[in-house]
């Protein structure tokens, strides 16, 4: 066996999560973003697609003064003296509707409210000062004024302000083609992980490709592994310190076993590497440890190729323990918690407790820190809510 084989012996030292990440950081960086046109983007706003590029406004909004209220378009001062008693015949005034251009020679907007017609006379029942109901030109956005910054997911209210703009296509991040390798068949529930992995890489910005359930036969899993197109590799199962765990060693013929064992609970046999050229991070095959190392791991190199942030997508917000999350020293845990009906959270499982219907009865998740015992009763916290959690 080789010096990275763990079977049948257990790790000897597990890499800090912090090195895992750094070894990401350091190995991944974003895709050439694609250039796609405005229409094609609110196709697909769904996907969440991010900004590559900052946008900025191509020139003053509004381009010219226009009215900013419906009524006619005056000169201010033909409107002196105006007033119920004493109305005054307007012979240049122009109707108008909110959004149009001011006519030449007009600085102002009459509220219909405060005309009257006489015939085709129309007569002002108010005065009105320059620049009244009239939005002049760049008061909404000045020409070079940075719009959105890069990293940033388009809103519906973007696109809208974009094609006010005449910005037709926007400069956006790859979607990363991602091969989801099943490994070793039944025993890691491959319909499982399947369906919770490709989902997963969906809300991160990639298109999965599932593969398999392939035996745990080292060449089969190899060579899946090393095959071209895909800009990164999962694969879940097979990766801990049973004889037929031999998704490491297929890693490192495919191409590179950097990291095998990471000091996380649960998910402590995952592993990271390239195949082909590409990055790959192994994932256990017990589907709850194989969510947590996906979203720690696998989740943040998927987030860096798709030019995203690649810290943890789950909205953050404070919280107070029930009671005290029991923790190891050296090792990071994730403990599945809910909220009560005072507003606190507590403990749905414990983070050696393996399967997914804590995830699932659970509001969200605290991570405990590896230099930390545990938290006791009362402490403030923060609660990462998972997708679909009301905050």
């Amino acid at each position: 066996m080789s010096a990275t084989d763990v079977r049948g012996r257990g790790f000897s030292s597990r890499a800090a999560l912090s090195v895992m990440e750094g070894w990401i950081d350091a190995t991944v960086g974003p895709l050439p973003p694609r250039a796609v046109p405005l229409a094609a983007i609110a196709a697909t706003l769904a996907e969440g697609p991010v900004l590559a590029e900052p946008v900025s406004a191509p020139g003053d909004w509004p381009s010219a003064d226009r009215a900013a209220r419906d009524g006619v378009a005056v000169a201010s001062s033909d409107t002196l003296g105006a007033g119920s008693y004493n109305p005054v015949p307007l012979p240049g005034a122009v109707t108008v509707a909110a959004g149009e251009p001011m006519p030449p020679g007009t600085d102002a907007i009459l509220p219909v409210e405060c005309i009257q017609t006489d015939g085709p006379f129309v007569e002002a029942l108010n005065s009105v000062a320059p620049g009244d109901g009239v939005e002049r030109r760049g008061e909404g956005l000045r020409a070079g004024t940075v719009l959105l910054k890069a990293g940033h997911r388009l809103r519906p209210q973007d696109l809208g302000l974009f094609a006010a703009l005449g910005i037709d296509v926007l400069c956006v991040g790859a979607r990363p083609r991602v091969r989801i390798v099943l490994a070793g068949g039944p025993r890691s529930g491959p319909e499982t992980l399947g369906a919770m992995l490709a989902a997963l890489v969906a809300r991160d910005g990639g298109v999965a490709e599932l593969v398999g359930p392939l035996p745990a036969d080292r060449a089969a899993l190899a060579a899946a592994y090393a095959a071209p197109g895909a800009d990164l590799l999962i694969s879940a199962g097979r990766t801990g310190v049973g004889e037929d765990d031999v998704a490491p060693l297929a890693l490192a013929d495919a191409g590179m076993l950097a990291l095998h064992g990471v000091a996380l609970r649960p998910g402590d046999s995952a592993a990271l590497g390239t195949a082909g050229g590409v990055p790959a991070v192994l994932l256990p095959g017990e589907p709850m440890a194989c969510l947590t190392a996906y979203e720690l791991l696998a989740g943040r190199a998927l987030r860096r190729l798709a030019g995203r942030d690649p810290a943890l997508p789950h909205p953050a917000v404070p919280a107070v323990t029930v009671r005290k999350l029991v923790s190891e020293i050296g090792c990071t845990e994730l403990y599945r918690v809910r909220r009560t009906a005072d507003g606190l959270v507590e403990p749905v499982a414990s983070p050696h407790r393996p399967g997914l219907a804590g995830a699932v009865l659970a509001d969200g998740f605290v991570l405990i820190p590896a230099e930390s015992e545990g938290v006791p009763a009362g402490a403030t916290v923060t609660l990462r809510c998972f997708d679909g959690t009301s905050l």
